[in-house]
């Protein structure tokens, strides 16, 4: 074991019970906003949903369950970058097994993770930090922890716990980082697994594209005219943390909205998955420094000039919108998979399929170059 494992230290969630208590009374005071009738979705997350979900968290839902439940995954800390990082690191059992570093997205944690971490433990040896700003990796105490700079760190976790050549995994803003990783780090990442993979193409010429690339970029253009949360997280993230830091309704409502439009296609989202994402970010108070990541990473968003040569698989869940075309321009795409059910939290939505993928991928013929 290398000397530099000394520098992590072992972590256990552990919320005071204060807190749990302050939750449940600012629950009960919500000061519910005024609506439309029968307006729906039409002018944000209706009222009827937060109450519902709401009323869940304060009567149904336990924190201790889920808190037990994350804790069964080893956790650490350590400091990269002058910032505190948060990971959990799940060994195999298998002889020679790969490292696989999983990273997550907004507004998910680490916690999206958790139930397929015993599968694809069989195979790989698991990596699944907390992107600085969110949940335990947070607050993010300087500017400039954009894509880039928080591929760098992942390196530097990779080297402290020794792990020279390892694949990376990524859905969201976890797809950009995972490969930015591989960019940063020619020669080391084995591969690059995607889902719910951010590929920008164009939506005002859809000359020679498919019916059902045509549909996918309906879908982006979709996206575009529902996008006000990451306008603000990318111009204004600290006039909004306010709100959300100090109402856990308003945070339920602002992550709820992501949730919904992302997450109920085929295989939707549990009210716990959603809650435990949650919870974790008013826990911390990091729903405004998570928020951060919109701003920090425009520096980041320019296309590359060229493929990066690392071979790339892609999984496009329902409702997701990559294309491959415009995949290839990006990444070295050496599989590409369609799974019938799941949704853009894949991880949390169809769990088997997500492990299927990512195995087949990394330890099929993928990595050879046979889509």
């Amino acid at each position: 074991m290398p000397p530099t494992v000394l520098r992590m230290n072992p972590f256990v969630i552990d919320i005071p019970q204060d807190r749990l208590d302050d939750l449940r009374e600012r629950l009960e005071r919500t000061i519910w906003p005024h609506a439309i009738e029968d307006s729906a979705w039409s002018y944000g997350v209706p009222p009827r949903a937060v109450r519902e979900l709401a009323a869940y968290w304060l009567d149904g839902y336990s924190w201790r369950a889920h808190e037990a439940r994350l804790n069964a995954l080893p956790q650490y800390t350590t400091e990269i970058d002058g910032q505190p990082v948060h990971f959990a690191h799940v060994r195999s059992a298998r002889p020679g097994a790969l490292p696989l570093l999983l990273t997550h997205g907004w507004p998910s944690t680490f916690a999206d993770f958790a139930r397929v971490a015993g599968p694809l433990s069989a195979d790989f040896h698991l990596i699944i930090p907390s992107i600085p700003g969110f949940a335990f990796s947070g607050p993010t105490r300087t500017p400039g922890w954009g894509v880039r700079r928080v591929a760098a760190a992942w390196i530097t976790l990779m080297d402290r716990l020794g792990y020279d050549r390892f694949g990376v995994q990524g859905g969201d803003f976890g797809s950009l980082i995972s490969a930015a990783v591989a960019r940063a780090a020619p020669g080391r990442v084995a591969g690059v697994h995607l889902n719910a993979s951010v590929t920008a193409f164009p939506t005002d010429d859809l000359s020679g594209l498919t019916e059902e690339e045509r549909a996918r970029a309906a879908g982006v253009a979709e996206w575009q005219e529902h996008s006000g949360y990451a306008v603000i997280q990318g111009t204004r993230p600290q006039t909004l943390a306010y709100a959300l830091t100090d109402s856990p309704a308003g945070l339920l409502a602002w992550n709820l909205d992501a949730f919904a439009s992302w997450g109920q296609d085929d295989g939707g989202l549990s009210p716990d998955d959603i809650l435990t994402n949650v919870a974790i970010y008013w826990f911390t108070g990091t729903a405004g420094t998570a928020g951060r990541l919109y701003k920090e990473s425009a520096p980041d968003w320019a296309p590359p000039a060229a493929p990066d040569p690392t071979p790339t698989g892609i999984a496009v869940f329902p409702g997701d919108t990559t294309v491959r075309r415009y995949a290839e321009q990006v990444h070295n795409v050496v599989h590409w998979s369609e799974p019938p059910r799941g949704g853009h939290y894949a991880a949390l939505q169809a769990p088997d399929l997500f492990a299927a993928d990512v195995r087949t991928f990394f330890t099929g013929p993928g990595l050879t170059g046979r889509a």
